[in-house]
């Protein structure tokens, strides 16, 4: 059995990676689990609001989350060719204190999925995250990829994937990230 933590990295209600996300929870593996989780709520790193009152509660909740689960998929957008602000900014925070990130982050499967409503998915997006997250410690999953492109027409009106070769990229995908991260399982204290 095996514990997924996943969180899109947009904040808009009706986000298509969030869509994605609760597509690749529907295809997890038997004994498997993705649960969702999310970066609203968390404030824009400034390092006095950290000395003053520590780390923001909704940090230490989803820094909690994350040191208890078997693996971590996130489903980033690409804005300007690149991550988004709202999910780099969130893992800045994740990683606060320095002497935490061993315990939120090193050693932990990671994957990526994303979706865009432009044509040229999410390569970039996805590309940029390896050098921060290689500092953070994790290990990254390099054997699949979900990049949806167009997607307003890969997903329907109510937020499922209407195209079943988008589908049957993800469930593949899920089925993989899954035995990775059970192959990879942290040891727990």
């Amino acid at each position: 059995m095996a514990t997924i933590v996943g969180f899109p990295g947009s904040l808009r209600r009706a986000s298509y990676n969030l869509m994605l996300l609760h597509a690749a929870a529907a295809a997890m593996p038997a004994g498997h689990s993705l649960e969702i989780a999310s970066i609203r709520g968390i404030p824009l790193y400034d390092a006095d609001l950290e000395a003053e009152e520590g780390v923001p509660e909704p940090v230490q909740q989803l820094k909690d989350r994350i040191a208890a689960a078997d693996g971590l998929l996130i489903a980033t957008p690409e804005y300007n060719n690149a991550m988004p602000g709202v999910l780099k900014n969130a893992i800045d925070w994740l990683s606060r204190p320095p002497s935490d990130i061993p315990r939120v982050f090193r050693g932990l499967p990671l994957g990526f999925i994303g979706a865009t409503p432009g044509m040229g998915g999410t390569l970039l997006s996805q590309a940029s995250w390896l050098p921060v997250f290689r500092i953070l410690g994790v290990l990254p999953f390099f054997e699949g990829r979900v990049i949806v492109s167009g997607a307003g027409k890969v997903f329907d009106e109510s937020g499922k994937i209407s195209d079943a070769a988008t589908s049957a990229r993800v469930r593949e995908y899920a089925e993989a990230f899954a035995a990775f991260v059970e192959l990879r399982k942290r040891p727990r204290p």
